[in-house]
């Protein structure tokens, strides 16, 4: 995938994106940024653990290519999962960031370290490393099955995870979204109201 592609889907951000895409490729709304204002594109690494058990991210951080971002099915059990030592490890790989269906602690550590973390929880509470589910392998999120080398945006909206195959159709749409709507900004600037620029006119009382 082309950094001009990568530097697109991160201007146009997560929202534009959803609405441009005609697909089922937002994740779950809990799943937040750690700190706002953080942005994270990349390509997908998916990876699976067992309920408390953070083993499989342990293996991909070997296994996962530069740049990558891990995306990490715990089924949505809240523990820390992911934390200070593991983000110095995933810089050291040059790994672009994090997003848990699970959850994550060290949260000062890592906004320190600028590291991008989108997760659903928070927990001082650790886990063993014992057994994992998958690694490498796809996998499913809220409505979103999860490859690798899918395109992952994450920003203060939410997270959007675009199938390899979509990409730059959902970019270009994008594209032209955001350009449709910069002309509706000038407009509303210029006076004009939503209603008109809408068609909403028969809802005028």
């Amino acid at each position: 995938m082309s950094a001009k592609l990568f530097a697109t889907a991160g201007e146009l951000g997560s929202s534009t994106l959803f609405e441009a895409s005609g697909l089922r490729c937002a994740l779950d709304r809990n799943i937040r940024p750690i700190c706002p204002g953080l942005l994270l594109v990349g390509e997908a690494y998916p990876l699976s653990c067992a309920p408390g058990d953070n083993l499989a991210i342990h293996i991909a951080l070997e296994k996962a290519p530069a740049n990558s971002v891990l995306v990490v099915d715990a089924s949505g059990f809240v523990a820390g999962y992911w934390g200070e030592v593991l983000t110095v490890a995933a810089q050291a790989r040059n790994i672009a960031g994090l997003v848990m269906d699970g959850g994550v602690r060290d949260i000062a550590a890592m906004n320190k370290r600028n590291f991008p973390v989108f997760t659903r929880g928070i927990s001082v509470q650790g886990t063993v490393k014992q057994r994992f589910n998958s690694v490498g392998e796809t996998i499913q999120i809220s409505d979103c099955g999860i490859s690798q080398g899918d395109l992952v945006v994450a920003d203060d909206d939410g997270v959007v995870i675009i199938p390899k195959a979509h990409i730059e159709r959902v970019v270009q749409a994008g594209k032209a979204r955001a350009d449709k709507e910069a002309l509706m900004m000038d407009k509303l600037g210029a006076g004009a109201t939503t209603i008109e620029l809408l068609g909403l006119q028969k809802w005028r009382q």
